[in-house]
């Protein structure tokens, strides 16, 4: 399975329900909290990205918690 990396915040509805979804299909993953730390928030304007959640998935970027998308991208 690819490596998973989630972009949060502490005020993120979803960022918790994209979490928890990765949670509860065995998925681990590593998480950025763009509050709490500087070079999560760099890296992740730098990839275009406004607001949060932003998973990656290996090479693959999705905006927000789509999880047709997030199971699709899990699958490969």
């Amino acid at each position: 399975m690819s490596n998973v990396v989630i972009y949060t915040s502490n005020t993120c509805p979803h960022c918790v329900t994209a979490k928890e979804y990765l949670k509860e299909k065995g998925v681990e993953y590593t998480e950025r909290n763009v509050q709490t730390d500087p070079e999560a928030r760099k890296e992740l304007i730098k990839k275009g990205y406004m607001g949060v959640p932003v998973i990656v998935v290996g090479e693959e970027e999705i905006s927000g918690f789509n999880k047709s998308k997030l199971d699709e991208l899990l699958e490969k």
